[in-house]
């Protein structure tokens, strides 16, 4: 394909968005119906539409349409890209502009600049302070692409040395000494035998950092009570490998993949259906607004609502409850999520705290979303 005629793909799939159908159903359907699209074109259009998600707003002020077709104007425009190239009219090239779309659409201000709702923008002011901005610029842009080297496999050293062989290049990342963000080849991750063969794993530096942050005692018995994929139940594996480690979700169905993983990381991990008995360690990485994390799923900071928002500080609060009963005598609870926004980090810990005074804060650690890493929350409490 053309890059005229992956612009007007990206048109289509977008218009599809726009129109309600989630981005990875747009793109799936797009796919099916192009057979004739290779693994590069395939690739392109998908970095062009996910552009548009994290550039939303600023995308159709500048492009004079809240369409396909003039968020790609405005995406283009953001670019520098000279648009009566790519608007040839050509086969399977986008129309030529009209004399309003050469005109120029408008320059985005306050929340459509900063490519979120108007209320997050009001709540990242109001959190973050000077820092609200900074956070949102690093929103609109991709996220690295950040590998955990494997411990119980081998080492940092070892790990870049063969993820170099496999034509993959990497550098270290100041938030973990296990993080490696991947510079070339980030394609080839998946496929590669440092991957599969449990050496590493694709996880954010931050997320790293959060299981690095606890404390250097060594825990016997942990639970990973939120556990999902099983992402923070193979970090805790390696980072504490004489313990015995259980990885519990409300759902279930999320932790059908821990077992295979676990096997490739060389980790134990005990898969609890109920969460049940005594634990030095209860870590609960919480379901929260991804809010550190929306320049990986776009579409999410669009779909969320002040009531969401409610109902989610409501159910973390019920985790934090029913995880503060499962910690034993002298053992440790962490809070954690990928939220940016204070009512699901310091004012849930305070409401926590004002609710079980003999609870109280050992640590806490809160990363902002930048270039080596997305934004996260944690803090570890104990009893008295």
């Amino acid at each position: 394909m053309t890059p005229e005629a992956r612009v007007q793909a990206a048109i289509d799939i977008l218009d599809q968005i726009n129109d309600g159908d989630p981005a990875e159903r747009a793109l799936t359907n797009w796919s099916r119906r192009s057979r004739y699209a290779g693994s590069k074109d395939r690739a392109a259009i998908r970095d062009l539409v996910f552009s548009a998600l994290r550039k939303w707003r600023s995308t159709a002020a500048l492009g004079g349409a809240e369409t396909g077709r003039g968020r790609m104007i405005g995406l283009l425009r953001q670019d520098g890209v000279a648009l009566e190239t790519v608007f040839t009219g050509n086969r399977f090239a986008p129309d030529p502009l009209r004399a309003e779309e050469l005109e120029g659409g408008t320059q985005p201000s306050d929340a459509a600049a900063m490519d979120l709702p108007d209320w997050v923008w009001e709540k990242f002011k109001s959190d973050l302070g000077d820092r609200a901005a900074d956070a949102a610029q690093v929103l609109r842009d991709r996220a690295p692409v950040t590998l955990r080297v494997n411990t119980l496999k081998g080492d940092v050293s070892a790990a870049q040395s063969r993820l170099l062989s496999e034509g993959i290049v990497t550098r270290a990342n100041p938030k973990s000494a296990t993080a490696l963000t991947v510079e070339e080849g980030q394609r080839k991750v998946a496929q590669s035998d440092a991957y599969q063969s449990g050496l590493v794993e694709l996880q954010d530096a931050s997320s790293q950092a959060i299981v690095d942050a606890l404390p250097d005692r060594q825990p016997q018995n942990i639970l990973d009570y939120c556990a999902g994929g099983g992402g923070k139940s193979l970090a805790l594996a390696a980072r504490f490998p004489d313990a015995r480690i259980t990885a519990h979700d409300a759902f279930s169905q999320r932790m059908k993949d821990i077992p295979a993983r676990a096997s490739r990381a060389g980790a134990t991990v005990k898969i609890a259906n109920k969460a049940e008995g005594w634990f030095d360690l209860v870590f609960c990485d919480v379901p929260c607004s991804g809010s550190g994390t929306w320049r990986r799923a776009p579409e999410a900071k669009w779909r969320f609502s002040p009531d969401d928002l409610q109902d989610l500080v409501e159910t973390q609060a019920e985790i934090l409850r029913i995880a503060s009963e499962l910690v034993s005598e002298g053992g440790l609870l962490a809070y954690a999520t990928c939220s940016i926004l204070d009512d699901e980090n310091t004012k849930q810990i305070d409401r926590f705290l004002a609710d079980n005074p003999q609870w109280h804060v050992v640590k806490s650690e809160f990363y902002l979303p930048d270039t080596d890493g997305d934004g996260f929350f944690v803090t570890i409490l104990t009893r008295d």
